[in-house]
């Protein structure tokens, strides 16, 4: 296996109208980096419920460590209203719920010295336990830790302060085009960013200035990618096709952006990955769809071609 890539935070039952589908975040990143052939592990937070029994079952199935996934005697399993309206999720997170209290043990001491890459998101850190687990998780990676922060706004579970502490240790800051003006707005900018490739691009140079991350990725759904360096910039055009739901898609990007970022890719092979990905997912019921092998090839070998 490539690297060690944890996915930190939610794990939860989205409740789609066609049905449940096991998701979170962090949990649907975990399995896409898993898939790509990284050790993959889900740090996060079950129910002792029929609900999490369930979870454990399905995610037996899937490629990522599941070993330190704590439970939880007294909070249920997460599980989230989620109503799809052009072709778009909208989510309701019910509160509170095991992932939003998230102990800080020793095995997850370890796993966080051991991590080459880490995910998180302001979502799971809407409570105070879960907050300062996540901070001590941080504080305790490497200092080559690659700590991606998917900012993933769900109000109202998030807050400024949230989101500067996070970028205080962000490698990769990473969100779609509809959060970047509520965060500049709330980091107090007055930089007012059009919805256009130079308004973006505008945004993720404020950034930059101000925060010590490396690379921001803003990611505009059908209309494609923007990926901003100190040093470089690419755009990448979006990839259409059939759309089922877009539930994971924007975590299948993430995580390959981020297998391709520590495998020392360009912005263009990263680009490239991440929408081959989102696309991809997209396509697809839920956050963690079945995935082939045949179409596992197929897709790298459009990545490597690209």
């Amino acid at each position: 296996m490539n690297k060690t890539i944890v996915g930190l935070g939610e794990l939860l039952w989205d409740l789609l109208p066609a049905g449940e589908r096991l998701g979170g975040a962090p949990a649907n990143f975990t399995v896409m980096a898993s898939r790509l052939g990284n050790r993959g592990v889900i740090a996060s937070r079950l129910g002792a419920d029929q609900w999490g029994a369930r979870a454990r079952k399905i995610l037996s199935t899937l490629p990522a460590d599941t070993s330190l996934i704590q439970m939880d005697s007294e909070q249920p399993t997460g599980t989230v209203g989620v109503t799809i309206v052009d072709n778009e999720a909208h989510y309701e997170v019910h509160q509170p719920v095991a992932w939003d209290f998230l102990e800080w043990t020793p095995d997850w001491k370890k796993l966080a010295g051991q991590a080459d890459g880490v995910c998180f998101s302001s979502l799971a850190q809407r409570a105070a336990v879960s907050r300062a687990t996540i901070r001590e998780f941080l504080s305790a990676t490497r200092t080559e830790c690659v700590r991606v922060f998917d900012v993933n706004l769900r109000p109202p579970f998030f807050s400024a302060a949230i989101i500067a502490e996070s970028l205080a240790t962000t490698t990769i800051f990473k969100m779609n085009e509809l959060e970047v003006p509520q965060v500049l707005a709330m980091l107090g900018s007055d930089l007012t960013p059009a919805a256009d490739e130079a308004g973006l691009h505008a945004a993720a140079e404020w950034l930059l200035k101000r925060y010590p991350m490396k690379l921001v990725a803003i990611t505009m759904g059908a209309d494609g990618s923007l990926l901003v360096s100190r040093e470089d910039t690419h755009r990448r055009q979006g990839i259409h096709g059939d759309v089922v739901d877009t539930v994971g898609a924007g975590d299948a990007f993430t995580a390959a952006l981020v297998d391709s970022y520590l495998a020392g890719a360009n912005l263009a092979r990263m680009n490239e990955a991440g929408n081959r990905w989102g696309a991809w997912v997209a396509s697809q019921p839920g956050g963690m769809p079945e995935l082939s092998s045949e179409t596992l090839a197929e897709i790298q070998r459009r990545v490597a071609a690209a």
